[in-house]
């Protein structure tokens, strides 16, 4: 299938998604909560304030940290419910596992454990919970979830919101909670700096981010969510591959004892997460990971340049790792050993803050991506 042309392009604003109004309240609500840290001091806790901006936040609590998150799933869930429709199949235990990646993927960045997970299934009316087997399959899905990442799985809510959740919909999020035990495990990026490699970990396809742009594509294709993407692969259940859950991944690194100093979980706003960390630093990039077919064909289908492309979706990269050079090679071992594959992609720079993905021939500023 051909790529629409230019004029045709399809944008993630378009799709409904519009970053440039959403991250200013983002900013704004942080500004706001930043004076509430100090609430913590008369519990006898800190909060390190360095957290504030990162994927979770980060308190002391003497002998350790805790830090917590809490995510949503996104649009994911309507691809489900569609392809369910055609298909005949429920697709809800991948979509769990989803929902527990979005919080679970954050909160590693920080270096910790995850211990506990919540479950918040909103539906749009009790008659969600009348299919038996969707039901059971979204608790199957993430139990196993929780299983792999040796999490428990404290509880949740269920509420049932006609009127706020559309009729026939959920709409699905996870908390989770862990601990940075020993404190040294923390990784806030203090020790990010010019000399480290960056690793990336595979993805497995679009995970849980650019699915509104997804979906409305899905609207210009001939068969929808049936067009083949690949061999024997059509167009739903590519998107429906489920997020891959990273923790196994950081606590065999330390376990092993290689020292992350910072981590990007690369969801929205795509590589350009990599310049998450506020210091000046240049990223290069000297090697790209496989683009999956799913992601190549949203890109061609889209009309999407490279810029565009790495810079809303993760393009075959779930997951960054800055290490010291020494532990690059190792750490790509690690992560292999559990079935994720792995990159030395480049390295960090003195240098203005920049990402620069030279085989592609674009670079990102410090202006493309502001979330503090």
């Amino acid at each position: 299938m051909e790529p629409k042309a230019a004029s045709e392009a399809l944008s993630y604003g378009l799709a409904g998604v519009d970053y440039d109004l959403i991250d200013p309240l983002k900013i704004a609500a942080q500004r706001a909560a930043a004076s509430t840290g100090a609430h913590l001091v008369g519990h006898g806790f800190n909060e390190i304030s360095a957290s504030r901006g990162e994927s979770a936040y980060v308190v002391d609590v003497g002998p350790f940290y805790v830090a917590s998150i809490v995510e949503c799933l996104g649009s994911k869930a309507l691809v489900a419910d569609e392809m369910t429709r055609l298909t005949g199949h429920s697709w809800y235990d991948g979509i769990a596992q989803d929902t527990i990646a979005m919080a679970i993927n954050d909160l590693i960045t920080v270096g910790a454990t995850p211990l506990v997970v919540q479950a918040y299934w909103a539906a749009g009316g009790s008659e969600w919970f009348r299919d038996a087997k969707r039901a059971q399959a979204l608790i199957d899905g993430w139990k196993r979830a929780c299983d792999a990442c040796a999490v428990a799985w404290g509880g949740g809510e269920t509420p049932a919101l006609a009127g706020i959740v559309a009729d026939g919909r959920i709409d699905l999020a996870a908390s989770c909670t862990g601990i940075v035990r020993p404190k040294s495990r923390l990784s806030l990026g203090d020790r990010l700096g010019p000399g480290n490699a960056i690793v990336l970990l595979a993805s497995s396809g679009i995970h849980a981010n650019g699915l509104s742009l997804a979906r409305k594509l899905a609207e210009r294709l001939p068969e929808g969510y049936l067009t083949p993407v690949g061999e024997g692969l059509t167009y739903g259940a590519a998107l429906l591959a489920p997020t891959v859950l990273y923790s196994p991944v950081t606590e065999a690194l330390a376990r092993e004892g290689v020292a992350v100093h910072y981590s990007a979980n690369i969801t929205g706003h795509g590589w350009r997460k990599l310049l998450r960390h506020p210091k000046p630093l240049t990223y290069r990039i000297l090697e790209l990971p496989p683009v999956p077919p799913v992601l190549r064909f949203i890109q061609q289908q889209a009309g999407h340049d490279d810029r565009q492309a790495y810079g809303t979706l993760n393009m075959g990269a779930g997951f960054a790792l800055f290490v010291a050079a020494e532990q690059a090679v190792r750490t790509t071992t690690i992560a292999r050993a559990l079935g994720v594959e792995a990159v030395v992609a480049g390295h960090v720079e003195a240098g203005p803050k920049q990402l620069v993905i030279e085989p592609l021939g674009v670079t990102y500023g410090s202006d493309d991506l502001r979330v503090r």
